[in-house]
């Protein structure tokens, strides 16, 4: 659906297509690295995402024990699976079946994430977003965001759309909005079903970064009309909307977008500053015992 208080500049249209690279993470827990892998590095402002999804315990019970973050966000979507999250503030969260949790690192802290579960599907998204500059050592906060918090709109033609962040704008200017709040990037987060046959259109904002990642069957985009299956991301040039089809297929994907911050990006593992001596701060800091 068209925002019809924006003015039309064109159609986002696909200038790279990238598909995962198996990999693991934490203590062995197999997924697929979409951005922050040799492909694509980042798509300013997004660092990372990775897609985790199994049924075979082995590949997620190890989870990932505690461990450090320094200057950016990460941002979890569980899809199937629980998962437990604790860290060194006193801070405890469990993550379910379509929550959301969407964490600030800030100036540091060290977490840990691990299953509740030895069998059954895991299944869900990684994204990690970088801070600007001037909020890099802000204190630590989470938006905890428990599954009914999350409006789910339903479209024309059978269209479902979860708006996790930013503003749905449906027919007749009807606005929902997402309920993560206070994020510098201006996001927009959106979970879109559409059954074969189905279209969506929707307004982005000009300016922001943005991606589509199918995770369930295929869809066209733009109006050329490239394809993407599951697996693709389809990183969208400028343009002030998008416009998806599920031409043969049932189709599941993310739409994710945010402000640029154009700023440098110096990254260390799991420490992201603008400058090397910021990351050896970072090291030093955590070495020290100064993250607790």
């Amino acid at each position: 659906m068209k925002n019809l208080h924006q003015t039309t500049t064109g159609t986002r249209e696909v200038t790279q297509l990238v598909r995962g690279q198996a990999t693991s993470d934490g203590d062995g827990v197999k997924l697929t690295r979409v951005i922050g892998g040799r492909t694509l590095t980042d798509l300013d402002p997004f660092l990372l995402l990775d897609e985790f999804g199994s049924d075979q315990s082995a590949d997620y019970i190890g989870g990932f024990p505690s461990h450090p973050h320094r200057g950016f966000e990460t941002v979890t979507y569980m899809l199937e699976g629980r998962m437990r999250h604790r860290d060194n503030q006193g801070n405890e969260g469990l993550l379910v079946p379509g929550s959301v949790q969407w964490m600030t690192a800030g100036h540091g802290i060290i977490h840990s994430e691990m299953p509740e579960q030895e069998e059954g599907r895991m299944r869900g998204f990684q994204l990690w977003v970088n801070l600007p500059a001037k909020d890099k050592m802000t204190a630590p906060r989470y938006q905890d965001i428990a599954p009914e918090r999350i409006p789910l709109v339903e479209e024309a033609g059978g269209v479902q759309v979860r708006v996790i962040a930013g503003t749905h704008v449906g027919a007749g200017g009807t606005e929902t909005r997402g309920p993560v709040e206070g994020v510098a990037i201006e996001p927009l987060y959106f979970d879109v079903s559409l059954p074969a046959g189905a279209s969506f259109e929707h307004a982005l904002p000009a300016d922001h970064s943005a991606f589509v990642y199918v995770f369930e069957g295929q869809l066209k985009l733009g109006e050329r009309a490239s394809e993407a299956v599951r697996g693709d991301l389809a990183v969208l040039a400028s343009g002030d909307r998008l416009l998806a089809k599920a031409d043969v297929a049932p189709t599941r994907f993310i739409l994710v977008a945010g402000r640029p911050l154009r700023e440098p990006v110096v990254k260390y593992g799991p420490f992201v500053m603008n400058t090397r001596a910021q990351i050896i701060q970072a090291v030093d800091d955590y070495s020290s015992g100064r993250f607790a």
